[in-house]
């Protein structure tokens, strides 16, 4: 009987016990998922709010006002000259001769005289407009819409091809200049408006982002033109030529020139004339009606793990003097080939579209300071820059 009523003690025993464990895990597990959604929720609100969205009305208005389109168009006589001078330098010209022209009288071809649109931008009040050379080149009649469309006749005051700049001129006062910025300090990723008149459709706005700096693109031709493109993202399409690239606070940073496509169409980028290169050469061109640029008198190229490994040396990047020009501003200054030129004026230069921004920025006359890098030691070696027309004189008269 003992044992009996000692069974039974157990079983209710353990039957409270097992009770009570049950009822303190319900609790635990019940604090434990409040906790977990106390959590959950304290994270919500403690994150980051999302970005405002960009939004870039001022620096549009404020940059379209002085971005204008141009319409440049070739006169019938300039057209004649044109196609008699390209009939006379074509293989069937030069066959027949000057005689194929009837009595002294020019062979009547159908005159094919070019048009063409493009934007420009004012960078004066009294009147004077940037724009691209191939805008403007063919042309001797070119017409300015300000963006409050008024209409205006223009001169052409000078052009660099080896730039595609050209500065054009109308007779009007007290007009918006752009606000220029300082490309030198543009930095990848960071936001770009262009602004221009693309394909017939007058003041038309598109942003993107900076995508590249000092593109080298081999548009312009020639191992002297100068091609240190800011490549971005905004779609720019024909009539954009010579528009605005501004930054999100419409200050000018460059000028439109170029785009990456296989149909002539916008298909993905877009390249500016950075605005510190642009001044120097709009400046020239005002004052003197052609680019004042200096030279050093170089054969150069991008360094690379060739080259170093050649010459025993431990860089990636510079620029590579190859050979200089005998009479020239380098070679004068006692820079040799094998010389490895990373900075002018303090400032690095990666690449040979680097250095031509670098010393195309300056004039005739200025001294610039190169660092080159020579058997491994560093130097700064001043370079005062001579004209293009000084070395070929120099050439012409050794031949």
């Amino acid at each position: 009987m003992k044992n009996i009523l000692s069974l039974i003690f157990a079983a209710i025993l353990g039957g409270l016990v097992a009770l009570g464990g049950a009822k303190y895990m319900t609790k635990q597990t019940s604090a434990s998922g409040n906790e977990g959604v106390a959590r959950f929720a304290n994270n919500v609100l403690n994150s980051t709010p999302a970005a405002p969205i960009a939004d870039f009305s001022d620096a549009a208005t404020k940059a379209s006002a002085s971005v204008v389109n141009i319409k440049a168009s070739e006169s019938k006589g300039a057209a004649q000259k044109r196609q008699q001078d390209e009939f006379r330098n074509s293989p069937f010209g030069q066959m027949f001769g000057p005689d194929f022209f009837y009595g002294g009288s020019p062979f009547q071809m159908p005159n094919q005289q070019k048009e063409g649109t493009g934007s420009g931008v004012i960078v004066s009040n009294d009147g004077y407009i940037v724009t691209n050379n191939h805008v403007v080149d063919f042309a001797d009649e070119v017409e300015v819409t300000l963006y409050d469309n008024r209409t205006f006749k223009a001169k052409v005051i000078g052009t660099d091809p080896k730039t595609d700049l050209a500065v054009i001129k109308i007779d009007a006062d007290n007009l918006p200049a752009a606000e220029r910025g300082d490309s030198d300090k543009l930095r990848v990723g960071q936001w770009a408006l262009a602004v221009g008149n693309p394909l017939e459709l007058n003041a038309t706005v598109t942003a993107g982002i900076i995508s590249a700096l000092g593109r080298d693109i081999n548009i312009l031709g020639g191992g002297d033109a100068i091609e240190s493109f800011i490549q971005t993202d905004a779609a720019v399409n024909p009539g954009n030529s010579g528009g605005a690239l501004v930054d999100a606070q419409g200050r000018l940073i460059g000028i439109n020139a170029a785009i990456k496509t296989p149909t002539g169409y916008y298909t993905g980028y877009s390249f500016a004339i950075p605005v510190n290169l642009m001044s120097k050469v709009v400046d020239d061109l005002i004052k003197y009606g052609k680019n004042m640029r200096g030279y050093l008198g170089v054969n150069i190229t991008d360094m690379n793990s060739e080259i170093a490994k050649e010459l025993n040396v431990n860089i990636s990047q510079g620029i590579f003097v190859d050979d200089v020009v005998q009479g020239g501003s380098a070679q004068y200054a006692g820079v040799i080939p094998n010389d490895i030129i990373t900075e002018v004026d303090g400032k690095h230069v990666k690449s040979v579209a680097d250095l031509q921004v670098a010393v195309g920025s300056k004039k005739v006359g200025d001294v610039v300071t190169l660092t080159i890098l020579r058997d491994g030691v560093a130097k700064q070696v001043p370079v005062k820059l001579k004209a293009m027309d000084d070395l070929q004189k120099r050439r012409t008269s050794r031949n």
